[in-house]
């Protein structure tokens, strides 16, 4: 039977000596994961991003990467396979194997394996330690809302590995991807941790060209960004890289606080209009 503290994290932790293997596994469907103007590379990119994300948010390096596939149409396998061995390269990981099936929906299965010398966990902030993200929550949710420009960030988003990898070496104390909206990902932290949340909306970037109060909401709300949620010491010296910003403090009360005000953790839900 798998515990309670087993299924709190991106991904299951197994010492291994003096370090720790890190394993994830995700399932996507065409219904309710792709929209429809996704090509198959794209698709086959997305079901990659995804575990090799999780393993990101464990402060881990990846291994390789498992795809299972049960498809519509025998002509999809070649393009999903090219993106994802793309995004598997990017990334520095190996599509090493997996399935094949027939199915009624376009069903992708991806299973991961990294490695990290401290795994990050999401339950391991403390009260003052500060709250930070990398990247710009809301691109993905303004691509599927008619801005075009941000399509990239939705049909082939960017696992942050060496965000997440120098975030650990940091000494982050709490850390988690954001697949689906900054409050349902606040919402996962302060279950795991116990804790609360007191975040600065001005202080999360906006999307360029969207406007302000449209921005947040995508920011607070949408998903399919797959950036980095996480919590470090405020004596910790933050990484100097592109797109990591501080947005708030954890705080005591286990709540989520927006602009000195309670909210609920409410996020993204896996369906497309």
């Amino acid at each position: 039977m798998v515990g309670k503290d087993a299924v709190l994290d991106d991904c299951a932790v197994l010492a291994l000596g003096d370090t720790f293997l890190v394993a994830t596994t995700d399932m996507l469907h065409e219904s309710t994961d792709f929209p429809e103007w996704m090509t198959d590379r794209e698709i086959g990119w997305m079901s990659a991003a995804v575990t090799l994300s999780d393993i990101a948010a464990m402060g881990a390096r990846p291994s390789l990467v498992l795809l299972a596939a049960g498809l519509d149409s025998p002509s999809r396998l070649e393009e999903i396979l090219t993106g994802a061995r793309d995004c598997c390269c990017t990334c520095g990981a190996t599509l090493a194997g997996g399935d094949l099936d027939a199915h009624r929906e376009l069903t992708l299965v991806s299973s991961g394996i990294g490695f990290a010398d401290r795994p990050v966990r999401r339950s391991g902030a403390r009260p003052g330690d500060l709250v930070g993200i990398v990247g710009i929550p809301g691109r993905a949710q303004a691509a599927l809302e008619g801005y075009s420009r941000f399509r990239e960030y939705l049909s082939t988003p960017k696992p942050r590995i060496g965000e997440g990898l120098a975030l650990a070496a940091a000494g982050a104390s709490s850390m988690m991807d954001i697949s689906d909206g900054l409050l349902a990902s606040l919402e996962d932290m302060r279950q795991a941790s116990g804790l609360g949340y007191a975040i600065e909306s001005e202080k999360i970037p906006g999307v360029p060209g969207v406007p302000d109060d449209v921005a947040l909401r995508f920011a607070l709300l949408g998903g399919g960004d797959y950036g980095l949620l996480f919590t470090i010491p405020p004596g910790k010296s933050i990484p100097d890289m592109p797109e990591i910003f501080v947005i708030g403090r954890v705080i005591e009360k286990s709540q989520i606080i927006v602009d000195g005000r309670p909210v609920e953790g409410t996020g993204y839900q896996h369906h497309w209009d």
